[in-house]
């Protein structure tokens, strides 16, 4: 009668359905689980990396004067830290994805895999803002390792592991859902984009680890959690794998640094009280507010005021959003924009590509001759911008670096000159020229994140 009833139940369930089910008793939950977790956990290796903080340059340095009196000053003994993490392995020869906050930085770094062996790995590819960075490790061959899924599939609700090495206890799995997608702006440090959320309990050292699925396909890299004691609160952020995808596609490429798509545009989210003052039906989307001069959205025809609805068919709501959007379609690709203008929806191709170095850089370095030597200074361009998350709009010179005069005098770097005894700055070969024929006194107009700051000094 038991057999009738299942073999009646099997009948009866439509094939979609049986696919999804969810496990109905802990005995089924251990039964599926046990599988993917000696599949998935020896592809999840453990970083171990050590972080050489080099002392601070002294501001008396090169001063023929002060340096005599203050020798020393400044210039303490490095300061080692180290770094546990967790890594990904994604091809049999040893190529591995972590966090970059785990060994973007690090001088030496050693990863042991789950049946002991140890490499020593080198970083070939990372970036600070997606907090992601593929290894190497030196020497390796015939390894396990996980197959990416396309974390666009993934819905919330779908069952998923956590394997990594938290607290540095040894590998350890954790289960849970998919909370949330779309997260964009949510995880600590220095990450900025799109996250997927589980109540998978993450701690400090699942960092780099893996975020799998109930096939043992990987779907995000865990990178942060929500919390204020430091501990798992059930809310944790991980990179998706189609981000993870891109990394790999562009260190194939021979890339050492991750180009991202630059918008050259920025706006904010249609919200309710910006979506009645529009006329439209309901909030969502981003309305653009400016558009730089060589953005590749004011080439495909977008105008200031454009709501831009979706890309690629997803929607993006965010600034952050549509950034990753683009990231994962990659350079040299074109992405269709949904673009509202005047309630009328429409696709468009945009180009994507990297912020241009038009006009050159044109970087130079003061001479002895100057009231501040030794200051590097560039012209503000696209890529400057980019690099520096100046505002859109910025012109004129940045410091790259001010020098022992120019820290003195109390520049940093990353200041944008605008003026230069009241003309305005096009150039760092402008701002060069100005600064060294300047006579009694200097003035420099400096821009430093949203404040403006004026610097006056005798000479």
């Amino acid at each position: 009668m038991l057999r009738l009833c299942v073999l009646l139940t099997l009948l009866l369930t439509p094939p979609a359905l049986a696919e999804t089910q969810v496990p109905k008793s802990q005995a089924e939950v251990s039964l599926s689980f046990v599988p993917v977790v000696k599949q998935a956990a020896p592809a999840v290796v453990n970083i171990y990396a050590r972080i050489i903080h080099q002392g601070r340059r002294s501001p008396f340095q090169g001063d023929p004067f002060f340096e005599h009196f203050f020798k020393g000053f400044g210039d303490p003994r490095p300061r080692i830290e180290n770094s546990l993490g967790s890594g990904v392995i994604l091809t049999d020869d040893g190529i591995v994805v972590s966090n970059y906050h785990v060994v973007g930085m690090a001088s030496e770094i050693r990863v042991i895999s789950q049946d002991g062996r140890e490499y020593d790995a080198e970083v070939l590819l990372g970036d600070q803002e997606s907090d992601l960075a593929i290894l190497r490790l030196k020497d390796a061959s015939d390894l396990p390792y996980l197959e990416l899924r396309n974390s666009d599939e993934v819905e919330v609700g779908e069952l998923v592991l956590a394997i990594g090495n938290p607290f540095g206890v040894g590998q350890t799995v954790s289960s849970g859902i998919v909370s949330g997608l779309a997260r964009s702006g949510t995880a600590t440090g220095n990450s900025r984009g799109y996250f997927i959320q589980t109540d998978a309990p993450i701690n400090p050292g699942n960092s780099g680890g893996a975020l799998v699925d109930i096939s043992g396909h990987l779907i995000g890299i865990n990178t942060s959690i929500l919390s204020r004691s430091g501990g798992s609160n059930g809310i944790g952020f991980a990179i998706p794998s189609a981000l993870v995808a891109q990394f790999l596609d562009q260190m194939r490429d021979g890339r050492e640094s991750f180009q991202r798509p630059w918008a050259g545009a920025t706006g904010q989210p249609v919200t309710s009280d910006v979506a009645d003052g529009l006329g439209l039906e309901r909030p969502g989307g981003l309305i653009l507010s400016q558009l730089h001069r060589q953005s590749p959205f004011r080439e495909a025809g977008f105008e200031a005021g454009d709501i831009i609805a979706a890309v690629d068919g997803y929607t993006v709501n965010t600034p952050a959003e549509m950034i990753y959007r683009m990231s994962v379609a990659g350079i040299g690709k074109e992405s269709l924009v949904t673009r509202i203008r005047d309630g009328q929806s429409e696709e468009i191709a945009v180009a994507l590509m990297a912020a241009p170095e038009t006009p050159d850089r044109g970087t130079i370095t003061t001479g002895r001759k100057s009231p501040v030597p030794e200051l590097v200074l560039s012209t503000i361009n696209p890529a400057v911008i980019a690099e520096y998350n100046l505002p859109l709009m910025s012109e004129g010179a940045i410091v790259e670096d001010p020098g022992p005069v120019g820290a003195r005098l109390g520049m940093r770097r990353g200041d944008v000159i605008a003026e230069v005894n009241g003309r305005p700055i096009l150039n760092s070969d402008m701002a060069a020229t100005l600064m060294r024929k300047a006579r009694d006194y200097l003035r420099l107009d400096v821009m430093r994140g949203s404040r403006r700051l004026s610097l006056r000094y005798k000479l």
